[in-house]
């Protein structure tokens, strides 16, 4: 049995996309990024302590395998959680404006027989910004919740000049990475459990 350790309702969409038949875990993990942790170390902690939180519900299940993952916007090495609030997310924004950022996404599978990754690096570049553009964004309130303030697949992408990377992957959830995943976690699964891919 597959599960999703995530609450995200873009996750679970993109996850439906790939056909997969699974069901979702609440998990409750700390995002805070240690002092002077590199921001792929950060991202792909806070991915695997979801997997592990996520497979320790569920390791009574014959076959459980869990998928997690954690997705943040990076510029200039500083790592763009959730914005706090209005203020929080317009500062965000106006960094982001008429600049390239980094978007990483780490995904992970864990199952009792074996662990594995995978890694997408994403580039998007902003337009400027016009005037009043960043207020009337956030007053939509799409920004909340959002890594870096924004949501690609919302009316954020009216902002994005270009982008070099994977889609989903800005969204949260890299689809040709964790199909390339899942098959190398279940190849993996057979050879070291001797039994059938979950």
């Amino acid at each position: 049995m597959i599960y999703l350790a995530s609450q995200s309702p873009r996750r679970r969409q993109l996850l439906e996309q790939l056909g997969i038949v699974f069901d979702v875990l609440d998990v409750d993990i700390d995002e805070v990024r240690a002092e002077g942790e590199p921001e792929l170390e950060y991202v792909n902690r806070v991915a695997r302590e979801k997997a592990g939180a996520g497979f320790i519900q569920v390791a009574a299940v014959a076959g459980a395998l869990v998928i997690a993952a954690d997705t943040e916007v990076v510029l200039d090495g500083e790592v763009f959680g959730k914005p706090r609030d209005a203020a929080d997310a317009a500062a965000m924004l106006a960094r982001l404006g008429g600049r390239t950022h980094r978007v990483v996404s780490v995904v992970w599978c864990v199952g009792a027989a074996a662990e594995e990754r995978a890694v997408s690096i994403s580039e998007v570049s902003f337009a400027p910004f016009g005037p009043g553009q960043i207020e009337a964004y956030v007053a939509t309130g799409e920004p909340f919740g959002k890594a870096g303030a924004y949501a690609i697949q919302g009316r954020a992408a009216a902002f994005v000049s270009h982008l070099s990377g994977s889609y989903s992957g800005v969204m949260g959830l890299p689809l040709h990475e964790t199909s390339q995943l899942l098959h190398r976690f279940q190849r993996k699964w057979t050879s070291n459990a001797g039994s059938s891919p979950p």
